[in-house]
Protein backbone atom coordinates (compact mmCIF):
# COMPACT_ATOMS: atom_id res chain seq x y z
CA UNK A 1 0.00 0.00 0.00
CA UNK A 2 1.27 3.40 -0.71
CA UNK A 3 0.27 6.38 1.28
CA UNK A 4 1.57 10.06 0.11
CA UNK A 5 1.61 13.03 2.08
CA UNK A 6 2.85 16.46 1.71
CA UNK A 7 4.97 18.23 5.03
CA UNK A 8 6.08 21.76 5.04
CA UNK A 9 6.84 24.32 7.49
CA UNK A 10 8.34 28.24 7.07
CA UNK A 11 11.57 27.02 5.51
CA UNK A 12 10.91 23.51 3.57
CA UNK A 13 8.27 21.30 2.23
CA UNK A 14 8.68 17.96 1.09
CA UNK A 15 7.15 15.14 0.45
CA UNK A 16 6.57 11.80 2.53
CA UNK A 17 6.18 8.83 0.32
CA UNK A 18 5.72 5.68 2.75
CA UNK A 19 4.60 2.11 0.40
CA UNK A 20 5.10 -1.79 2.17
CA UNK A 21 6.18 -4.16 -0.25
CA UNK A 22 4.33 -6.78 -1.74
CA UNK A 23 7.75 -9.54 -0.83
CA UNK A 24 8.59 -7.56 2.46
CA UNK A 25 6.89 -6.83 5.63
CA UNK A 26 9.41 -3.86 6.03
CA UNK A 27 7.93 -0.32 5.46
CA UNK A 28 9.74 2.02 3.26
CA UNK A 29 10.21 5.72 4.32
CA UNK A 30 11.65 7.91 2.10
CA UNK A 31 11.71 12.01 2.40
CA UNK A 32 12.42 14.06 -0.29
CA UNK A 33 13.45 17.86 -0.51
CA UNK A 34 12.04 19.73 -3.60
CA UNK A 35 16.03 20.19 -4.64
CA UNK A 36 16.07 16.60 -5.13
CA UNK A 37 12.54 15.53 -6.87
CA UNK A 38 12.10 15.96 -9.86
CA UNK A 39 9.16 16.33 -11.34
CA UNK A 40 8.65 15.07 -14.46
CA UNK A 41 5.99 14.51 -17.22
CA UNK A 42 5.08 10.62 -17.48
CA UNK A 43 3.38 8.87 -20.30
CA UNK A 44 1.40 5.91 -18.93
CA UNK A 45 0.55 3.15 -21.41
CA UNK A 46 -2.11 0.90 -21.07
CA UNK A 47 -2.20 -2.70 -22.76
CA UNK A 48 -5.35 -4.92 -22.56
CA UNK A 49 -4.88 -7.15 -18.91
CA UNK A 50 -7.55 -7.95 -16.67
CA UNK A 51 -5.28 -6.35 -14.63
CA UNK A 52 -5.93 -2.77 -16.36
CA UNK A 53 -8.11 -1.53 -13.82
CA UNK A 54 -5.12 -1.41 -11.63
CA UNK A 55 -3.40 1.41 -13.54
CA UNK A 56 -6.26 3.81 -12.25
CA UNK A 57 -4.43 3.26 -8.99
CA UNK A 58 -1.15 3.70 -10.34
CA UNK A 59 -2.13 6.98 -12.10
CA UNK A 60 -3.56 8.49 -8.96
CA UNK A 61 -0.24 8.08 -7.19
CA UNK A 62 1.84 9.33 -10.07
CA UNK A 63 -0.10 12.57 -9.98
CA UNK A 64 -0.44 12.76 -6.44
CA UNK A 65 3.46 12.89 -6.39
CA UNK A 66 3.10 16.40 -8.67
CA UNK A 67 3.85 14.65 -11.54
CA UNK A 68 2.35 15.35 -14.92
CA UNK A 69 0.94 12.45 -16.12
CA UNK A 70 -0.55 11.83 -20.16
CA UNK A 71 -2.26 8.49 -20.10
CA UNK A 72 -1.66 6.43 -23.77
CA UNK A 73 -4.08 3.21 -24.17
CA UNK A 74 -4.44 0.38 -27.02
CA UNK A 75 -8.23 -0.13 -27.92
CA UNK A 76 -8.34 -3.14 -26.20
CA UNK A 77 -7.42 -1.51 -23.18
CA UNK A 78 -10.63 0.41 -22.91
CA UNK A 79 -12.16 -3.11 -22.70
CA UNK A 80 -11.19 -3.43 -19.35
CA UNK A 81 -11.43 0.17 -18.34
CA UNK A 82 -13.20 3.44 -19.41
CA UNK A 83 -10.89 6.29 -20.88
CA UNK A 84 -12.87 9.09 -18.80
CA UNK A 85 -11.10 6.75 -15.83
CA UNK A 86 -8.02 8.11 -16.76
CA UNK A 87 -8.86 11.22 -18.14
CA UNK A 88 -10.19 12.35 -14.79
CA UNK A 89 -7.57 10.65 -12.67
CA UNK A 90 -4.44 12.28 -15.00
CA UNK A 91 -6.66 15.48 -15.30
CA UNK A 92 -5.57 15.27 -18.77
CA UNK A 93 -7.20 13.51 -22.61
CA UNK A 94 -6.36 10.31 -23.07
CA UNK A 95 -4.83 9.13 -26.30
CA UNK A 96 -6.56 5.97 -27.86
CA UNK A 97 -5.99 5.74 -31.43
CA UNK A 98 -3.81 6.99 -34.15
CA UNK A 99 -7.34 8.57 -36.05
CA UNK A 100 -7.94 10.72 -32.86
CA UNK A 101 -4.66 12.79 -33.95
CA UNK A 102 -6.47 14.44 -36.63
CA UNK A 103 -7.82 17.77 -34.66
CA UNK A 104 -3.49 18.93 -34.87
CA UNK A 105 -1.17 19.68 -37.59
CA UNK A 106 1.63 17.80 -34.86
CA UNK A 107 0.70 14.27 -34.41
CA UNK A 108 -0.10 13.28 -30.89
CA UNK A 109 1.75 10.62 -30.30
CA UNK A 110 5.07 12.42 -31.24
CA UNK A 111 4.26 15.56 -28.75
CA UNK A 112 4.23 13.20 -25.80
CA UNK A 113 7.34 11.11 -27.00
CA UNK A 114 9.44 14.62 -27.50
CA UNK A 115 8.45 15.66 -24.01
CA UNK A 116 8.25 12.30 -21.70
CA UNK A 117 10.96 12.11 -19.07
CA UNK A 118 9.67 8.95 -18.75
CA UNK A 119 7.57 5.97 -20.56
CA UNK A 120 6.16 3.22 -18.29
CA UNK A 121 4.08 0.51 -19.96
CA UNK A 122 1.98 -1.08 -17.04
CA UNK A 123 -0.12 -3.56 -17.47
CA UNK A 124 1.66 -4.54 -20.60
CA UNK A 125 0.63 -7.58 -22.58
CA UNK A 126 2.45 -9.98 -24.68
CA UNK A 127 0.90 -8.70 -27.60
CA UNK A 128 2.31 -4.80 -27.28
CA UNK A 129 5.73 -6.24 -26.00
CA UNK A 130 6.01 -8.29 -29.61
CA UNK A 131 4.95 -5.07 -31.55
CA UNK A 132 7.85 -2.94 -29.32
CA UNK A 133 10.24 -5.44 -29.41
CA UNK A 134 9.98 -6.34 -33.63
CA UNK A 135 9.63 -2.22 -33.85
CA UNK A 136 6.02 -2.30 -35.01
CA UNK A 137 3.47 0.68 -34.50
CA UNK A 138 0.03 -0.14 -35.18
CA UNK A 139 -1.49 1.83 -32.43
CA UNK A 140 -0.37 5.12 -30.15
CA UNK A 141 1.23 3.75 -27.98
CA UNK A 142 4.05 1.71 -29.67
CA UNK A 143 4.23 4.90 -31.74
CA UNK A 144 5.36 6.57 -28.44
CA UNK A 145 7.83 3.79 -27.93
CA UNK A 146 9.52 4.24 -31.02
CA UNK A 147 9.54 7.90 -31.29
CA UNK A 148 11.16 9.11 -27.62
CA UNK A 149 13.89 9.05 -25.97
CA UNK A 150 12.45 9.21 -22.74
CA UNK A 151 14.04 6.00 -21.01
CA UNK A 152 11.46 3.08 -20.54
CA UNK A 153 10.13 0.88 -18.02
CA UNK A 154 7.24 -2.09 -18.62
CA UNK A 155 5.59 -3.83 -15.97
CA UNK A 156 4.05 -7.24 -17.72
CA UNK A 157 1.30 -8.80 -17.06
CA UNK A 158 -0.22 -11.89 -19.16
CA UNK A 159 -1.25 -15.55 -18.18
CA UNK A 160 2.05 -17.67 -17.10
CA UNK A 161 2.27 -20.37 -20.36
CA UNK A 162 2.17 -16.78 -21.96
CA UNK A 163 5.28 -15.18 -20.01
CA UNK A 164 7.27 -18.33 -20.12
CA UNK A 165 7.18 -18.89 -24.08
CA UNK A 166 10.13 -18.37 -25.38
CA UNK A 167 8.64 -15.70 -28.18
CA UNK A 168 7.81 -13.67 -25.06
CA UNK A 169 10.99 -14.19 -23.31
CA UNK A 170 12.59 -13.36 -26.55
CA UNK A 171 10.89 -10.44 -26.61
CA UNK A 172 12.20 -9.39 -23.66
CA UNK A 173 15.49 -9.69 -23.97
CA UNK A 174 15.48 -7.96 -27.04
CA UNK A 175 14.02 -4.93 -24.98
CA UNK A 176 16.55 -5.49 -21.96
CA UNK A 177 19.10 -5.40 -24.77
CA UNK A 178 17.56 -2.11 -26.36
CA UNK A 179 17.33 -0.34 -22.69
CA UNK A 180 14.35 -1.06 -21.66
CA UNK A 181 14.06 -1.90 -18.21
CA UNK A 182 11.44 -4.27 -16.35
CA UNK A 183 9.94 -4.76 -13.07
CA UNK A 184 7.70 -7.83 -12.42
CA UNK A 185 5.40 -9.75 -13.34
CA UNK A 186 5.78 -11.59 -9.84
CA UNK A 187 7.20 -15.01 -9.75
CA UNK A 188 4.25 -16.61 -8.02
CA UNK A 189 0.13 -15.99 -7.45
CA UNK A 190 -3.30 -16.99 -8.22
CA UNK A 191 -3.96 -15.33 -11.82
CA UNK A 192 -7.29 -14.40 -13.42
CA UNK A 193 -7.28 -16.84 -15.77
CA UNK A 194 -7.63 -19.50 -12.72
CA UNK A 195 -3.75 -20.81 -13.50
CA UNK A 196 -0.92 -20.16 -10.56
CA UNK A 197 2.25 -19.10 -11.25
CA UNK A 198 3.80 -15.97 -12.83
CA UNK A 199 2.56 -13.08 -14.45
CA UNK A 200 0.66 -11.40 -11.88
CA UNK A 201 1.51 -7.58 -12.29
CA UNK A 202 3.78 -5.90 -9.47
CA UNK A 203 2.40 -4.57 -7.05
CA UNK A 204 1.76 -0.58 -7.90
CA UNK A 205 3.30 0.64 -4.73
CA UNK A 206 6.67 -1.70 -6.11
CA UNK A 207 5.76 0.31 -9.46
CA UNK A 208 5.73 3.96 -8.32
CA UNK A 209 9.10 3.47 -6.03
CA UNK A 210 10.67 2.27 -9.42
CA UNK A 211 9.37 5.36 -11.16
CA UNK A 212 10.51 7.60 -8.27
CA UNK A 213 14.10 5.52 -8.33
CA UNK A 214 14.65 6.18 -12.14
CA UNK A 215 13.95 10.02 -11.83
CA UNK A 216 16.12 10.62 -9.29
CA UNK A 217 19.10 8.52 -11.12
CA UNK A 218 18.38 10.42 -14.82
Amino acid sequence: MLSVRTLSNKNTAFAKIECSCHSENLLIITSLHPSIVRMATIVLGITGSIASYKAADLCSQLVKLGHTLHVVMTKSATEFITPLTLQVLSRNPVLISLEDEKQSWQPGHIHLADHADLLVVAPASANVLGNMAQGLAPDSLTSVYLATKAPVLVAPAMNGKMWEHPATQRNVSILKQDGVQFIGPESDGMLACGYKGAGRLWEVSGIVAEVVKLLNED
